[in-house]
């Protein structure tokens, strides 16, 4: 059992590696389209409208970066993936950019050798409940049947949480997000444990959201965000840094609707570097000078992103808590542009 896991994650590495040489900037740009890995389905975050079209916190991101690079955000070949294929996927090629709510740990970072650009969520793991089940808290399910996506944190964190407080449970795995929902709706599972966030994107699909509770527990930090191949720093350094542009234009009160107007110039230095009109970010990148105010156009800002898909005023409601600007006590913060 140990030597197979260890090859695998030499597999993985020898992929990336592999994966990486060619420059995938290059590719990118004379593919035409950008291949972006998402999840299989989590409303809110990445999923198909009615159309086929996908939609979410983290498709945004998907775009943004087709943006920046090609200048189009329609530009982008979206893959689903999940928990257990989602590395390969990167590793191998198949996809440039992995956005599929993927924790930053340090086995991922330094073992499968990925780079993780940044967080674009931070969030941590919790437990779902059918309110008929008259339980208050996690600490109170004991012998317990608990739905879990196999390839993820949440296994580890689950086993650490339940073996910490002396209780027991019974796992049911699952592949991706919709056979869980499935299963735990069928009441295969009492419990439904993943991110907080994805508990409140699945709990929003279904027809009677107030007949489940989310417990009071956050029993992990799960900081969420986009990650790319060892090896190509030049196209992590694309990637981190649209995904600051966004988080900049927001602090700096860049938005979706008068980009245009700022866009022909400001005072403000740092705005005029950010959007273009002064300096040569975008030559250092490989990019055009208008490349992170595509990037901010093809969904808005950071801010803009996350109301308009998993805010208070969607079906999914979050606040922003952590992920507000830390202008505002939250941990969303980019480097300055310059």
């Amino acid at each position: 059992m140990k030597k197979s896991v260890v090859f695998g994650a030499l597999t993985v590495a020898g992929l990336a590696a592999g994966a990486a040489a060619a420059g995938t900037l290059d590719d990118v740009k004379a593919r035409g389209k950008l291949n972006c890995g998402v999840t299989t389905g989590l409303v809110g975050f990445a999923a198909p409208d009615a159309n086929g079209e996908w939609m979410g916190f983290d498709v945004g991101i998907c775009r943004a970066v087709a943006a920046a690079v090609l200048g189009d955000p329609k530009a982008v070949e979206f893959v689903p993936t999940t928990g257990k294929t989602r590395f390969t996927a990167l590793a191998s090629g198949e996809i440039d950019l992995l956005a599929r709510n993927t924790t930053w740990t340090f086995s991922r970072d330094v073992d499968l050798k990925f780079t993780f650009v940044g967080v674009n969520y931070y969030d941590g793991q919790g437990f779902m409940v059918p309110k008929e089940l008259g339980v208050s808290s996690a600490k109170e399910l004991d012998g317990a049947t608990v739905c879990i996506q196999t390839g993820t944190t949440t296994e580890l964190n689950l086993a650490d949480f339940f073996r910490s407080n002396n209780i027991s449970y019974e796992p049911v795995p699952i592949e991706t997000n919709a056979e869980a929902q499935q299963q735990y709706l069928a009441g295969a599972c009492d419990v439904y444990t993943t991110d907080a966030s994805g508990l409140a994107a699945t709990r929003a699909t279904f027809e009677d959201p107030s007949a489940h509770v989310l417990l009071p527990e956050i029993i992990s930090k799960e900081p969420l965000g986009p990650l790319v191949r060892h090896g190509d720093d030049n196209w992590g350094d694309v990637v981190r840094w649209s995904l600051n542009a966004l988080v900049t234009a927001e602090e700096l009160g860049v938005t979706s609707a008068n980009i245009g107007e700022m866009a022909a110039g400001t005072n403000n230095p740092e705005i005029n570097r950010l959007l273009g009109t002064e300096g040569s970010l975008g030559e250092m990148l490989g990019l055009d000078a208008g490349w992170a105010k595509n990037a901010i156009m093809a969904g808005g800002n950071y801010g803009e992103l996350f109301e308009g898909n998993i805010g208070e005023s969607t079906p999914i409601g979050l606040a922003r808590g952590l992920n507000a600007q830390w202008t505002d006590g939250g941990l969303i913060y980019s480097p300055p542009f310059r």
